[in-house]
């Protein structure tokens, strides 16, 4: 059972920058970075695929990125100009298999989850 374990969330004033990493027991080549609000339902946020093709939801395009390192099996997340609507906990993901093409930001793709990160941005 592959096992994925985010770090690096906390508090951060609103224009401020975190760093999510996620380590992961296997090897991907498929991950996305998830987050739920309190009464929100869950958002894809980022994903990384085949190539490094990376895929973004709007509300984060220009200010998240998401990168790779596959010698470690450590995706991360650099989130940049953050908002107070960013607040939420950020969940890591795998899939069982990763197709060519644009990674899904489809929660129901993707089968290994990581416990959560709280991420909480103050105006």
């Amino acid at each position: 059972q592959a096992q994925l374990v985010e770090s690096g969330g906390g508090s951060v004033q609103a224009g401020g920058s975190l760093r999510l990493s996620c380590a992961a027991s296997l090897s991907f080549r498929c991950m996305g970075w998830f987050r739920q609000a309190p009464g929100k339902e869950r958002e894809g946020v980022a994903s990384i695929g085949r190539g490094d093709v990376t895929s973004y939801a709007d509300s984060v395009k220009g200010r998240f990125t998401v990168s790779k390192d596959s010698a470690k099996d450590i995706v991360y997340l650099e989130m940049n100009s953050l908002r107070p609507d960013d607040t939420a906990v950020y969940y890591c993901a795998a899939p069982r298999s990763c197709p060519v093409g644009i990674p899904s930001l489809q929660g129901d793709s993707y089968h290994y989850w990581g416990q959560g990160t709280q991420v909480t941005v103050t105006s």
